[in-house]
């Protein structure tokens, strides 16, 4: 049965990977050096665009889970933490290898850098360390741990590959398979390398660029460079643009969401997630709300704090850029929004004036109908499927954004 989709949260100690994680969550992780130990799965929420705002029904739009709010839907999506890594953790070194194998469950990672350079490779406080560093030795630790393992039994793996006449993708998934791989992945990576020489006359080189490939593709990566509002960032961001694909990068400021969050929830200022805005009472009242939107009074400490947070963050950046961090590892895997209904000409779970779109659950691109309705119902019988309009589609069709993404099930035989 088709498994949610796991983002795994990766980055040394004090690098802010705590506070992130609790800017996309609900949850309170401790925040310190070393604090996060043992991993911890955590229900983020991913913003997409609902269903229901292609049918004019964002008012009628309950959701089971999550939010949705005039169309913009959170849908909840799962976290791993892990604890900070540090330069060595493929030879065991601050618990690596417990880490590093912690991850093999993850489908796509977030690399929390702190960009303000004021933490050395272990975390521990200094200034003028370059950030850059910190996303070369942490893939690189990802990439000696898998080739290490490979390497250890290469012998054994060589002489079975000749002996059952297996395929390089047959031979290197049974060897990948303990990081979550499937045949799919390992296919895609020897497609992009285009291998010439059979696979037991594969070189140390060769090997390693397998491996290299294998890891872009079985954890692709959101570089998360957080503490973008320290003075010493800009140049830190600067290079490491030069050095990144920059669709993999997002600046973002993981203490300032989580500050701007508390203070909506205690009624001080009126501020959605991941938004440009944020209102005081003194903002209100000037855009001639009379009683201020019901907000609280800000004493002056906190009235200089906010309007630095929008100097240095909101104003120059458009966000705290943490909602962004996890919509890029969306778009990273391809995540498709599907919307299953009881009621495929209503939307709703039984007559037309119930709420709508109730459900929505996040797959893999090239997921079918037939995998979704799998991950919804289990293995109850499947008599037929109808798509938006109530018409009959094809279990074996691809779901994909705005097309067979609205499904109704009918169980029977």
């Amino acid at each position: 049965m088709p498994r949610d989709p796991l983002i795994g949260l990766v980055g040394k100690p004090s690098s802010g990977k705590s506070t992130t994680l609790n800017s996309l969550t609900d949850a309170t992780s401790k925040v310190g050096h070393f604090t996060t130990i043992d991993p911890q799965r955590a229900i983020g929420y991913l913003q997409i665009s609902c269903a229901c705002a292609r049918y004019s029904l964002s008012a009628r739009c309950k959701p089971n889970y999550g939010s949705c709010i005039n169309g913009r839907r959170s849908v909840p999506i799962e976290l791993l933490d892990v604890a900070g890594l540090v330069p060595g953790a493929h030879e065991g070194k601050g618990l690596g290898n417990k880490f590093l194998d912690d991850l093999r469950h993850a489908d796509a990672l977030v690399h929390v850098v702190d960009v303000s350079g004021t933490t050395d490779a272990e975390g521990k406080a200094t200034r003028g360390y370059d950030p850059s560093q910190d996303i070369v030795w942490l893939r690189g630790e990802v990439v000696r741990w898998i080739e290490g393992n490979l390497m250890e039994k290469w012998g054994g793996v060589r002489r079975r590959h000749v002996a059952t006449k297996a395929n390089p993708v047959e031979t290197l998934q049974n060897q990948f398979s303990g990081y979550g791989s499937t045949p799919t992945i390992v296919a895609r990576t020897l497609d992009k390398l285009k291998i010439k020489e059979p696979l037991e006359a594969w070189t140390q080189e060769t090997i390693s660029t397998v491996v290299n490939a294998f890891t872009d593709e079985k954890f692709p990566t959101v570089i998360a460079l957080n503490k973008i509002d320290h003075p010493d960032a800009d140049k830190n961001i600067a290079k490491i643009a030069k050095m990144q694909d920059p669709n993999s990068i997002v600046l973002c400021s993981a203490i300032s969401e989580v500050f701007l969050r508390k203070l909506a929830k205690q009624n001080y200022v009126r501020y959605v997630e991941g938004s440009e805005f944020v209102d005081t009472r003194e903002d209100l009242i000037e855009l001639r709300e009379a009683d201020g939107g019901g907000l609280k009074e800000l004493d002056e400490k906190l009235k200089t704090r906010i309007e630095n947070l929008k100097d240095m963050v909101l104003y120059r950046f458009g966000s705290t850029g943490v909602v962004q961090v996890l919509s890029r590892a969306a778009d990273l895997l391809g995540l498709v929004p599907v919307f299953p209904v009881k009621n495929i000409h209503g939307f709703g779970a039984s007559s037309s004036n119930d709420a709508v779109f109730r459900d929505c659950v996040l797959v893999k691109k090239g997921t079918t109908i037939r995998d979704v309705a799998r991950k919804v119902m289990g293995d109850a019988p499947l008599a037929y499927v109808e798509g938006a309009g109530g018409v009959r589609v094809s279990e074996d069709e691809v779901v994909e954004i705005g097309k067979n993404d609205i499904l109704s099930y009918k169980v029977g035989r």
